[in-house]
């Protein structure tokens, strides 16, 4: 990639005479952000798809004096005998992505056995239902820094289109069904009962609605402010705020009638599928039942290619091990065996925001140089996410992670504000990597692990070489998968 050099401009937008900076800015390209000058991050633009869905962007500090606890006034005039060094990683970034991978993982394999750190049966908020929002939110972070020089936006706008297909496509093959789990050696799906929706597709949902936000939606004025940074942005806190009164009224609106699903028995040799008739008729029902979410999913996607094994078959209504799956009981209602989509399209709509939420920490990093200022643009809004979604719960807008409920995404991305501004306090401000060496490595490698760890790959491979009979394996020695 070939360099561009441009001059330095001062706070007025002169150019500075001062040789010794001019020198510098031959061999770094700087652009003013807002009230400080900020290094010209690599373009990424070539990225490969194995450094893109979870990862996005590998962005690089601004300065080497951004690596200490704070950021000397009169260091930038000092440049002769001072040469800065190259651009370097922002850690924290991959430190916050490595650990949710791990928190991923966790949860998938420890889940089952503490059901406590597994998903919630459908109100209320456990370890495992941080996974998710905590992805987007990075996600959003990171296209802040992948985004904030746009060169050419149709070129950009194609490029992420391309990106989003290529994940939708990855999801559609890893979580569509063609691999049929640890325990069962057989692969291949019919299209006609995949399931269409899955984690990577919702991230590609709202990584490419957020990268159309952050290509068109931004204004051009420079940033020295709290107030100028949102008259920046204001419309893409429109289209958030659009996002989430589309997604309250259609929740709260929609009428759901009464509606049937068939499964077939496996228990007995008859071919003919059982039906089970719901009976709702209802409005504004956040219940697994009859909610709006559900019904969009069945209208849309087709009843047939949604999620098979919801989690509220573990409530205490569905299951007499609840909150573990297990048996039903005698009078468990009919809709306990319904298939349900927990990355549905409503739901996604208030994950769109999410990344959203994300974007807006990662115009701080952008604008605002000073450790300090960044830090306290965090922590407020985290703040008022999570005070106002602890509320909006209190009140009865229950914190529902399958439902992806407007106070579910208001306490994650305030949780997710609070971590990532403590992991960059630790790791880019003081420097105490070594406790995150193992995250960072895994963030930097996000993808690929999520591929074969996480939608079990790896143990799927391992289970193919057996003693006799399948159930003699490696796999079966350690515990997992019996």
């Amino acid at each position: 990639m070939t360099m561009e050099y441009e001059p330095i401009n001062n706070a007025y937008g002169d150019e500075i005479q001062d040789s010794s900076v001019s020198t510098l800015a031959k061999h770094l390209r700087m652009k003013k952000m807002g009230n400080a000058y900020k290094i010209q991050d690599y373009d990424d633009g070539n990225k490969e798809l194995s450094q893109f869905a979870l990862q996005i962007y590998e962005p690089p500090i601004a300065n080497k004096a951004e690596e200490g606890p704070l950021i000397p006034s009169s260091s930038s005039t000092n440049h002769k005998q001072h040469p800065q060094q190259p651009p370097q990683r922002l850690v924290s970034l991959d430190v916050f992505r490595g650990l949710t991978i791990v928190l991923m993982i966790l949860v998938d394999d420890v889940g089952g056995l503490l059901p406590a750190i597994n998903h919630s049966p459908w109100n209320g908020l456990t370890l495992a239902d941080y996974v998710m929002p905590f992805f987007l939110f990075i996600v959003g972070v990171s296209l802040g820094l992948t985004y904030k020089r746009v060169s050419c936006r149709v070129t950009a706008t194609r490029k992420a289109i391309l990106r989003t297909l290529k994940l939708l496509m990855l999801g559609l093959f890893l979580q569509g069904g063609y691999f049929h789990g640890i325990n069962n050696l057989t692969y291949g799906v019919d299209i006609q009962q995949m399931r269409l929706m899955g984690i990577l597709q919702r991230i590609a949902i709202a990584y490419v609605v957020a990268a159309m936000c952050e290509i068109w939606l931004k204004g051009d004025d420079h940033v020295t402010s709290e107030l100028s940074l949102l008259r920046k942005y204001q419309f893409q806190w429109v289209v958030a705020l659009v996002l989430t009164i589309i997604y309250i009224s259609l929740l709260y609106g929609l009428y759901v009638p009464d509606w049937e699903y068939q499964i077939t028995d496996a228990t007995t040799s008859s071919s003919a599928p059982k039906i089970f008739a719901v009976k709702c008729g209802v409005r504004g029902d956040t219940g697994p039942a009859c909610n709006v979410v559900g019904m969009i999913d069945r209208k849309i996607l087709g009843i047939q290619h949604l999620y098979r094994k919801p989690v509220f078959e573990r409530t205490k209504q569905c299951s007499i091990k609840s909150p573990d799956y297990g048996p039903l009981p005698s009078d468990a209602p009919t809709w306990c065996q319904a298939p349900f989509e927990p990355e549905g399209l409503l739901s996604s709509v208030m994950a769109v925001v999410t990344c959203l939420v994300g974007l807006h920490y990662g115009h701080i990093i952008v604008h605002f140089k000073d450790h300090g200022d960044r830090i306290r643009l965090w922590l407020i809004p985290s703040s008022v996410f999570l005070v106002w979604g602890l509320a909006l719960d209190i009140f009865g807008m229950h914190v529902n992670k399958a439902l992806y409920t407007f106070s579910y995404m208001s306490v994650t991305a305030g949780a997710a504000g609070f971590l990532f501004a403590g992991i960059y306090l630790l790791d880019d401000i003081y420097g105490y990597r070594r406790p995150t060496l193992v995250f960072e490595w895994m963030g930097k490698h996000a993808l690929i692990i999520y591929i074969l760890v996480a939608c079990n790959i790896v143990p799927i491979i391992i289970q193919g070489f057996y003693w006799k009979q399948p159930q003699n394996s490696i796999l079966s020695l350690i515990g997992i998968g019996r």
